[in-house]
């Protein structure tokens, strides 16, 4: 039985190793907070940090993500960036429907651990791949600068 560090904490589910992280996490561990909206990597709503780098879990077996810190939408707020990010999101009213929002969370959070002060040109690099039906991508875009700000 695969045994996965997920928010900090370990624990042992009892899946074969080639299920879909997106799976495990919702369907065994009740974190429904990371969305299944493809399930080809194609939309970023699956998007989580394994050992900090924003991953589709859609497609990562957790036989991948096995001996790596996993952090999902439930935890991200408990990261200096993570909440920075998440206070942005708020501030600026970002969400419409919101399906996507925690993918988007996630991304940008990634995004910003790597680069704290982001042109426009990285941000949309960065979240290219996390889809928004609603097409708040102004408001996102105009999120991460706020966010990046308060770094």
């Amino acid at each position: 039985m695969p045994t996965l560090n997920v928010n900090g904490k370990t624990v042992t589910v009892d899946v074969p190793a080639e299920t879909p992280l997106l799976w495990t996490l919702r369907d065994e561990l009740g974190l429904t907070g990371t969305k299944f909206g493809c399930g080809m990597a194609l939309c970023g709503a699956c998007t989580v940090h394994l050992d900090g780098v924003a991953t589709r879990s859609c497609i990562t077996p957790i036989s991948a993500a096995a001996g790596k810190a996993i952090t999902t939408i439930e935890a991200i707020g408990g990261t200096p960036i993570g909440r920075k990010v998440q206070a942005a999101w708020q501030r600026l009213a970002v969400p419409q429907c919101g399906y996507c929002q925690s993918g988007q969370i996630m991304q940008a959070s990634g995004l910003l651990a790597k680069n704290p002060k982001p042109s426009d040109q990285d941000i949309d690099n960065a979240m290219s791949g996390n889809i928004c039906r609603c097409g708040t991508f102004q408001r996102i875009r105009a999120a991460i600068k706020a966010a990046a700000q308060d770094a």
